[in-house]
C-alpha cells in the first residue's frame, strides 16, 4: 500500500508539472494557446483515471503552485478554476462506481457513474470557471466594445471604404458582448471533452482504467434537467447587462454539451449504414464551415436526453 501511495503521488507531481508547462507554454505561443491550455487538461485526467483522487490532487497542487511561483498567483487561480480542477473532478466522477444491486440491477456487478452527468458537470464547472475569470478580469461592454473597435481600426486600415455608421458599430458591440462568452464556453467544454476523451483511451491502452470502455454514441447525452439550465440562460440573456452574459455563458457551455450529444446520436442512428462515413465527413465539414447546421446537432442533443450507466461484473475491475 505505502509502494502504491508513493507511486500515486509521484505521478500526481509528474502530471502536475507537465500541466503547468503546458499552461506557460500557452502564454508564449499565442496562436496555439487555446490547444495547450486544453491539453494541460490531459496530464491531470490520466493521473486521476489511472491512479485515482490521490494523484489527481496532487496534479492540481503541484500545476497550481508551479504556475504561482514561476508566473504569478493571478495565472495559477485562472489555470486552476478554468483547467485543472475541472480535469480532476472529471478523473473523480468517472472512477466512481456502486453495486448494481442498488439500482436493480444484477448483483455482483458495478454500475459506474454516468457519461451524461459527467458531461452535465463538464458544462457547470465551465460555467464557473468562466464567471469567476470573468469577476477577475473585469469583463463587461467595455471590454468587449475595446475589442471590437480594435478589430474595427483593422478593417479600415486593410479597406478605406470601410465606414460603419454608429448604429451598425453599436449593434456589432451588444452583439459581441454576448457572442465572446457564448463561443467561448461553447469551445472550451468541446476541448475539455476532447482531452477527456483522449485520457481514458490512453489510460485503457495502459492497461490501468478501472472504468470500462464505453460505446460513445450510444451513451453521450446529456441529462434532462441540464434543459432547464439551458433554457434558463436563454432567459437571462434578455435582461442586459451582467445577467445577459452568464445567460449567454451558459448558453454556450450546454450548448456544447447537447452538440456533442447530438454528435453522438448522430453517429449512432448511422450505425451500420453504408453511406455512413461520407455523411459523417459532410456533417462535421458543413458545422466547421457553415456553423448553422450545428443548430440541427443541437436540437438533436435537446431532444434525446436520457442516463444509460454502464454496468461490469465485479471481477473484472
Amino acid at each position: 500500500m505505502t509502494n502504491v501511495n508513493r507511486t500515486s503521488l509521484l505521478t500526481g507531481v509528474l502530471a502536475g508539472f507537465t500541466a503547468a508547462l503546458l499552461s506557460m507554454g500557452a502564454n508564449t505561443q499565442s496562436s496555439l494557446a487555446i490547444v495547450l491550455y486544453a491539453a494541460s487538461a490531459l496530464p491531470i485526467l490520466i493521473a486521476g483515471l489511472g491512479w485515482g483522487n490521490a494523484a489527481a490532487i496532487t496534479a492540481i497542487v503541484t500545476a497550481g503552485a508551479t504556475g504561482a511561483v514561476l508566473v504569478s498567483p493571478y495565472f495559477a487561480l485562472l489555470i486552476l478554476v478554468v483547467t485543472l480542477i475541472p480535469a480532476g473532478w472529471l478523473s473523480h466522477l468517472a472512477n466512481l462506481a456502486r453495486p448494481a444491486s442498488e439500482l436493480g440491477g444484477p448483483d455482483e456487478a458495478l454500475a459506474w457513474y454516468p457519461l451524461s452527468d459527467i458531461l452535465s458537470h463538464l458544462a457547470g464547472l465551465v460555467t464557473v470557471g468562466m464567471i469567476i475569470v470573468g469577476v477577475i478580469v473585469g469583463y463587461g461592454a467595455d471590454i468587449s466594445d475595446r475589442m471590437v473597435d480594435i478589430v474595427i481600426q483593422a478593417v479600415k486600415a486593410q479597406d478605406s471604404a470601410y465606414n460603419p455608421d454608429a448604429a451598425a458599430i453599436a449593434q456589432i458591440k451588444s452583439l459581441f458582448t454576448l457572442a465572446l462568452p457564448l463561443v467561448q464556453g461553447a469551445i472550451w467544454v468541446l476541448m475539455l471533452f476532447t482531452a477527456y476523451y483522449l485520457a481514458t483511451r490512453i489510460v485503457q491502452m495502459s492497461g490501468r482504467s478501472l472504468r470500462p470502455r464505453e460505446d460513445i454514441p450510444s451513451t453521450l447525452r446529456m441529462h434532462r434537467n441540464a434543459i432547464f439550465v439551458f433554457l434558463g440562460g436563454l432567459v437571462l440573456t434578455f435582461l442586459g447587462g451582467a445577467p445577459a452574459t452568464i445567460g449567454a455563458l451558459i448558453c454556450g457551455t450546454f450548448g456544447a454539451g447537447f452538440l456533442l450529444a447530438g454528435f453522438a446520436s448522430f453517429h449512432f442512428r448511422t450505425r451500420g449504414k453504408s453511406w455512413r462515413l461520407p455523411v459523417l465527413w459532410i456533417a462535421y465539414l458543413s458545422v466547421l464551415v457553415f456553423t448553422i447546421p450545428a443548430f440541427f446537432f443541437l436540437l438533436s442533443g435537446l431532444i434525446d436526453t436520457r442516463r444509460t450507466i454502464a454496468v461490469t461484473p465485479v471481477g473484472k475491475n
